[in-house]
């Protein structure tokens, strides 16, 4: 099994050698991350100011719950208000700016690789917040807002603050029947986990397909979404801080496991195959070996 980085590895060793090491570097790349969301790392003519641009198809919902706050506090000194066309804001270096210290640079550049993590712990803190809030003023029926993040085609994260835990809501679907079909165990795995007792404090998972769970069932975009089979709902309960990383990259490792599976099935119907194969081979009779003689005419001259 594999360990995905809550950083991008590209975009940290790509502006490694020009802002760690102070050493202008022609660049001018497009970066693809998970989720759909892209990056455009290019530098000037000069080569000494490097732009750093992001696009994320749910960008604009996390300004509602303070992305921009927090781009401003953790990039402030290098956001600019020009941004590239067709990303959602800009960041700009200039080579001749950084701080002095290297530690700091190496900082920075560690910041610019979680740059989508930090945008889309936003609502979560948010949600931590609102939590804390009720458990200490201990309100009885705490409203809070339940934040929608379509960070995926057709797909979305609920988050919502309660008065003993915060529950996330993640969405699925899968276009696939046999995607569909290896989710559904995977899924009901989570949800059976306290059933085991070394498992009994792990988090509540429940997982339903079809109707959407009570928390997000009056949305007007889900009223109709108990029709739709290829769609599946996974509600975590009682999340805490510490797990907002790692539960970003939920759907994709769910999306990694399906894969794996499938890859894994594939090869045991290949060596079922040639199992049969050669099964079928030494069931062919075998010809027996008749020694073929040949006629020899002679003829006789009196």
């Amino acid at each position: 099994m594999i360990l995905l980085d809550y950083h991008n590895v590209v975009i940290e060793e790509t502006l490694t050698q020009p802002i760690v090491n102070v050493i202008p570097t022609a660049l001018d790349m497009i970066v693809v991350d998970f989720d759909s969301v892209s990056y455009h790392i290019s530098t000037s003519e000069s080569t000494s100011v490097i732009k750093f641009s992001i696009s994320m198809q749910c960008y604009k919902e996390l300004v509602q719950w303070g992305a921009q706050d927090m781009l401003q506090r953790e990039y402030g000194p290098y956001c600019v208000s020009n941004t590239e066309e067709g990303y959602d804001f800009t960041l700009e270096f200039n080579l001749q700016n950084l701080p002095e210290d290297k530690e700091q640079r190496e900082g920075l550049v560690k910041k610019l690789a979680l740059i989508k993590r930090n945008l889309l712990a936003q609502p979560f803190e948010r949600a931590f917040e609102q939590q804390a809030k009720f458990e200490e003023e201990k309100q009885t029926n705490p409203v809070s807002d339940l934040m929608q993040i379509h960070y995926r085609d057709q797909e979305a994260i609920y988050i919502q603050a309660q008065l003993d835990r915060v529950t996330v809501i993640f969405s699925t679907l899968f276009k696939e029947e046999t995607d569909r079909l290896f989710g559904k165990v995977f899924l009901q795995e989570f949800v059976d986990a306290r059933r085991r007792p070394n498992l009994q404090n792990a988090p509540q998972v429940l997982y339903s397909s079809k109707e959407p769970p009570l928390e997000i069932r009056h949305l007007p975009e889900l009223k109709n979404a108990n029709k739709n089979e290829d769609i599946g709902y996974v509600t975590f309960g009682d999340v805490r801080e510490k797990t907002i990383s790692q539960i970003q990259l939920f759907r994709d490792y769910l999306h990694y496991h399906i894969k794996c599976s499938k890859a894994y099935m594939h090869s045991r119907m290949r060596a079922r195959v040639q199992a049969f194969l050669k099964v079928l081979n030494r069931a062919k009779p075998e010809l027996p070996n008749v020694e073929k003689k040949t006629i020899t005419l002679v003829i006789l001259y009196i």
